[in-house]
C-alpha cells in the first residue's frame, strides 16, 4: 500500500507540475507568456472536464487525429514541446455602455474584445466554444490554414452553433504570426465577437509584445446600420460633417465640382460608410503601458477587428518598423505611417526614445475619431492629429475619373496602394510626396503620371487620360525655386500635386487646378514633433507604407503545375448599397471550381468608388509586386478604386472556401465568391448541403424596409420602399382631410436593372379620388383622370443626370403619364428640397430640415392639396 500511495503521490505531483507548466506556457521549448506586456488568455487545464454535449456532427472530433493543412508545416508526434493547448470560450449576450447609452454587446469570457489566444507552432489547438447566447453563432479563424470543416463559416463549412450548446474546433498550428478570430454569423462581429490569435515561433525575440485589437463601435443596432445603408439615407454623413451640400460647395468655391458630381449621378464623396461613436484599442479609447523606459523596443501585434473601418497608424516616438503582415514575415521597412484595412494584421516594432509617454495613434480613415496606445511614462508626447478631409477635392477627382455610365476610367499602373486617389483630400500631405517634378520645358503632361510629357496634345500611354497643357512654364520654375527656399515657404499649393507650390495664387501647370492657400503650421505642433523624436521631413519626406514595399524574406514562388487564371471586376453602387463581383452577388453566381495541384491566379480590378479589403479563407496568396520571387504572402488585399492587383496561390486544400470583401456590410450585400475544390469528400459538419447553401445565399437576398410619412396641415402623404439587391416594391400615398383635397395611392413592383441600377421597369396600380373639374386634359390631350382613377399600369423609372428620376407609364386604358421628380436635394447639411412635375399638370415643391435621424420639420406646396407644414417621420 505504501508503494501504491507513493506512486499515486508522484503521479499527482507530475500532473500538477504539467498543468502548471501548461497553464503558464513557460516551457523551455516555448516563448514565455511573460513577454506579453498586455493580458492574454490562460489555457484551460487538460484535465478539466469535457462538455457533456457537443454540437458538432462529427462526434469523435475530440479524439480523432486531425490532418494538418496540405500546404503547412508538419510536426510529427513526439516533437519536443509540441502539445495540445485547450481554451474554453464562453459567448454571452451582454449589456455595454460606451457612450452613456446601454446597448447590446456580445462578450467572450466576459470581455470585448474576446481574449487573446496564444499557441506555438506545432501545437494542436483545442477550442471549446460555449454558446451561452440566445442566437446561433460560428467562429472563423481568420488567416489560419486548417481543415475546411474547422473554418467556422455557418452554412458553408459547418452548421451554426445553436444557442446554449458547445462546439469544438481542433486544428494543428502550422503557421506563426498574428491572426484573429471572429463571428461569421450575421452581423455579430460588429458588437464584440472578435479577438486576437498569436501563433509563436519555436523561439521568439525577447522583446515585449502587445497584442492590439482595433475596432469600431456604433450605438445603432447592426441590423439598423445595414438597413439604413440600403436606403441611401444621409444621417451618417450628417453625423460625420461630410454631407457636401450645395451651400457648403458654394462656401468652398466648389459649386462647379458639386454640379459635376450630380451631373454624373454620383453620391457625395465619402471614404467610409458608417458613422461610429467610438474607436477602440483592446476595448478602450486609450490604453497606457507605463513600464517602458528610454531605449525600450516594443512589438505590437496589430489586428484591425473593425467591422468596416480603416485606420491610419502613426507614432509620436519616431518611425514604425513593419516586420510582418497578415501573419507572414516581411523584410523590415521603416515608415512614418500606414493604413490598415478591415481584417488585416501587421506586426510592427517601435522604440521609446526618451523617458516620456509616446502615442501610437489609430485614426479612422474618415477622421471622425481615433484610439490611442501610450508607451512609456512621464510627459505625454502626442502624435499629430489628422486634419479634416478636403471632401470637395476628392469629389473633383472622382468627377474626372468616373464616366457617365458609372464606370471608372481604367488607369494603367495603378496597383498595390501606390497611387492613393484620396491624397488630394489629405491636408497633411507635404509637397513632393505624390510625384516627382515633371520636365517644365514641355507643354503637356499627364495629370496622374507627370513624368509623361509632350510638346503637343495627346493621351497618356500609361492610363489613357488626356494630357493637360502647362499654362506657364516660367511660373513652374518659380514654384520650384520657392519649394527649395525653406526660409520663405510657399503660401499656395496644388491639392493634386503638392510639389507644385507658389507664393501667389494661380493654376497648377500639371493639371490646371487652382492653387490653394496652405494652412499655417503651429510652432507648438512643430516643437512637439521635434521633442517626440520625429523627423521633420520637407518636400515629401513622409514615408507611407504601400504593398509594393513589402518583401518576403524567402522566395514565395509556387511549385510547378497547371495554372488557372480568374479575373474579377469589383462593382457596386452607393445609392442602393449593392456590392458585387462582375455585377453578381454570391447568390447570383455559381461556385468557382478549382482542382488540387493547380496554381490559381486572380486578377482583381476595382471598378467602384470604394476601397475593398478582399479576404481569402484558408490560404495565403502571393501579392505580386516589384520583388517578383519574393512577393509577400497575405490573406487580405486592400484594393483602391481603379487599381488592378494580382494574387497567386497553390490550390492544396479541399472543400469550399469563402473569398469576400471584409467590410462587413459589403459582404452581407453579396460581395464575394466561393472557391470549391472538385471531388472533395463530404463535409461531416454539413448534413444537408443543398439546404445549407440556400441558407448561405439568404444574406444578400435580404429585403430592407424604409418609409417616410409627412403629417402636414393640408393632409398626410408618404412613401415606402421594400427592396433587396434586385427587386423592389414602392408605394406612395396622399391623403387629404376632405374630398376636395382627395386621396391617392400608387404602387410599383419591379426589378432594378444594370450595375448602377438606374433603370427600374415596374407594374402596379394607381388609385385616386378627388372632387375635381370635369373635362380636364393632360398634356397629351387625353382625358385627365388624375381626380378619379382606378387602373393597373406598367412603366419604367430611369435616373437622369442630377439624380432626377424620370417615370413613364401607361395604364390599361391607354392613358400615358410622364413625371420628373427629385427627393432629398441637399441645400445645406440638414436642409433638403424636393420637387415633382408630371403630364397630368400636377406639381409640388417641398423643403425639410432634419432634426433627428427619425424626425424632420417640413413644408410643401401641392397643386391639388395646397400649402401645408408639419413634421415628417423617416424610418
Amino acid at each position: 500500500m505504501k508503494y501504491i500511495a507513493c506512486l499515486t503521490g508522484l503521479l499527482l505531483m507530475g500532473l500538477y507540475s504539467f498543468s502548471q507548466q501548461f497553464n503558464r506556457g513557460d516551457n523551455n521549448n516555448y516563448t514565455s507568456f511573460n513577454n506579453f506586456a498586455a493580458p492574454v488568455a490562460k489555457p484551460t487545464l487538460l484535465n478539466a472536464p469535457l462538455p457533456q454535449q457537443i454540437a458538432n456532427h462529427e462526434k469523435d472530433i475530440i479524439t480523432k487525429q486531425m490532418e494538418a493543412s496540405n500546404s503547412g508545416i508538419h510536426f510529427p508526434a513526439g516533437t519536443p514541446g509540441a502539445k495540445t493547448v485547450r481554451y474554453d470560450l464562453y459567448i454571452t449576450d451582454s449589456t455595454v455602455n460606451y457612450t452613456g447609452k446601454k446597448r447590446k454587446g456580445i462578450a467572450v469570457n466576459g470581455s470585448i474584445p474576446a481574449p487573446t489566444l496564444v499557441f506555438t507552432i506545432g501545437d494542436t489547438a483545442l477550442i471549446f466554444v460555449h454558446n451561452n447566447s440566445d442566437e446561433p453563432t460560428g467562429v472563423h479563424w481568420h488567416g489560419v490554414q486548417l481543415a475546411n470543416r474547422m473554418d467556422g463559416v455557418p452554412y458553408l463549412t459547418q452548421h451554426p452553433i445553436p444557442p446554449h450548446s458547445v462546439y469544438v474546433y481542433k486544428f494543428p498550428v502550422v503557421q506563426s504570426g498574428t491572426y484573429w478570430y471572429h463571428s461569421h454569423f450575421s452581423l455579430q462581429e460588429q458588437i464584440g465577437l472578435y479577438g486576437a490569435l498569436v501563433f509563436n515561433k519555436r523561439t521568439e525575440p525577447g522583446i515585449p509584445t502587445i497584442p492590439l485589437v482595433l475596432s469600431d463601435w456604433s450605438d445603432m443596432k447592426p441590423a439598423q446600420i445595414d438597413r439604413r445603408l440600403h436606403t441611401a439615407n444621409d444621417w451618417f454623413s450628417i453625423k460625420k460633417h461630410s454631407v457636401q451640400s450645395y451651400s457648403e460647395a458654394i462656401g468652398a468655391g466648389k459649386l462647379g465640382v458639386k454640379l459635376g458630381n450630380e451631373w454624373k449621378r454620383m453620391n457625395a464623396m465619402d471614404v467610409s460608410d458608417v458613422y461610429y461613436e467610438r474607436f477602440f484599442a483592446n476595448g478602450d479609447t486609450a490604453q497606457s503601458f507605463p513600464a517602458f523606459k528610454a531605449g525600450d523596443k516594443v512589438r505590437l501585434r496589430i489586428v484591425n477587428g473593425g467591422a468596416s473601418s480603416y485606420f491610419w497608424l502613426s507614432y509620436s516616438g519616431g518611425r514604425i518598423t513593419v516586420v510582418a503582415n497578415d501573419g507572414n514575415d516581411v523584410m523590415p521597412v521603416d515608415v512614418d505611417r500606414f493604413i490598415i484595412g478591415p481584417s488585416e494584421t501587421y506586426d510592427v516594432i517601435v522604440t521609446v526614445p526618451e523617458n516620456m509617454q509616446y502615442q501610437l495613434l489609430a485614426t479612422s480613415e474618415d477622421r471622425v475619431g481615433y484610439a490611442s496606445v501610450w508607451l512609456g511614462r512621464g510627459m505625454k508626447m502626442p502624435a499629430a492629429k489628422l486634419p479634416r478631409l478636403k471632401y470637395f477635392e476628392g469629389m473633383g477627382m472622382m468627377n474626372k475619373m468616373m464616366k457617365m455610365n458609372g464606370n471608372m476610367e481604367p488607369m494603367a499602373g495603378m496597383a498595390l496602394q501606390q497611387m492613393d486617389m484620396n491624397k488630394v483630400m489629405y491636408p497633411e500631405v507635404k509637397p513632393g510626396s505624390m510625384h516627382e517634378h515633371a520636365n517644365t520645358q514641355t507643354g503637356y503632361a499627364c495629370p496622374m503620371h507627370p513624368e509623361v510629357t509632350s510638346d503637343k496634345p495627346g493621351k497618356c500611354p500609361k492610363c489613357g487620360m488626356e494630357l493637360v497643357k502647362k499654362e506657364n512654364n516660367s511660373e513652374m520654375n518659380e514654384m520650384h525655386r520657392q519649394e527649395k527656399n525653406m526660409d520663405a515657404p510657399a503660401k499656395y499649393e496644388c491639392p493634386m500635386h503638392p510639389e507644385v507650390t507658389s507664393n501667389k495664387p494661380g493654376k497648377c501647370p500639371k493639371c490646371g487646378m487652382a492653387l490653394e492657400k496652405k494652412p499655417a503650421v503651429e510652432k507648438k505642433e512643430q516643437m512637439a514633433h521635434s521633442m517626440a523624436g520625429m523627423d521633420m521631413h520637407d518636400a515629401g519626406g513622409m514615408v507611407t507604407l504601400n504593398y509594393d514595399m513589402l518583401k518576403a524574406p524567402e522566395k514565395t514562388t509556387l511549385p510547378a503545375g497547371p495554372w488557372k487564371e480568374l479575373k474579377f471586376e469589383l462593382t457596386g453602387n452607393m445609392n442602393r448599397y449593392v456590392w458585387t463581383l462582375d455585377n453578381k452577388t454570391i447568390s447570383e453566381s455559381d461556385k468557382i471550381l478549382i482542382k488540387q495541384g493547380e496554381n490559381v491566379r486572380i486578377v482583381l480590378y476595382n471598378n467602384s468608388m470604394m476601397r475593398h479589403p478582399m479576404h481569402l479563407h484558408g490560404h495565403d496568396f502571393r501579392l505580386v509586386n516589384q520583388y517578383g520571387e519574393y512577393s509577400p504572402l497575405k490573406n487580405v488585399v486592400d484594393i483602391l478604386p481603379m487599381e488592378t492587383d494580382t494574387l497567386e496561390f497553390r490550390a492544396s486544400e479541399s472543400g469550399d472556401w469563402f473569398f469576400h470583401c471584409h467590410i462587413l456590410y459589403h459582404m452581407m450585400s453579396g460581395m464575394g465568391r466561393i472557391f470549391s475544390y472538385e471531388n472533395s469528400p463530404p463535409n461531416p459538419e454539413i448534413h444537408d448541403p443543398a439546404m445549407m447553401y440556400r441558407m448561405l445565399k439568404m444574406d444578400d437576398r435580404m429585403f430592407h424596409f424604409t418609409a417616410q410619412n409627412d403629417f402636414a396641415s393640408n393632409g398626410n402623404d408618404g412613401s415606402l420602399l421594400y427592396s433587396n439587391t434586385r427587386w423592389g416594391f414602392q408605394g406612395e400615398w396622399r391623403l387629404g382631410y376632405n374630398d376636395n383635397r382627395g386621396y391617392e395611392v400608387e404602387t410599383h413592383f419591379g426589378r432594378y436593372i444594370g450595375k448602377m441600377q438606374w433603370l427600374f421597369p415596374y407594374i402596379g396600380i394607381d388609385w385616386r379620388y378627388r372632387n375635381g373639374a370635369a373635362g380636364e386634359k393632360n398634356i397629351f390631350g387625353q382625358k385627365n383622370t388624375k381626380d378619379n382613377r382606378k387602373v393597373f399600369h406598367a412603366g419604367i423609372q430611369y435616373t437622369l443626370p442630377f439624380l432626377i428620376v424620370a417615370d413613364a407609364s401607361i395604364d390599361y386604358t391607354g392613358n400615358v403619364r410622364m413625371q420628373l421628380s427629385r427627393e432629398d436635394i441637399p441645400l445645406a447639411p440638414r436642409l433638403r428640397a424636393s420637387f415633382m412635375v408630371n403630364s397630368d399638370r400636377e406639381y409640388s415643391v417641398g423643403g425639410s430640415y432634419i432634426l433627428t435621424k427619425y424626425l424632420s420639420a417640413s413644408t410643401h406646396y401641392d397643386s391639388d392639396m395646397g400649402w401645408g407644414a408639419g413634421v415628417t417621420f423617416t424610418y
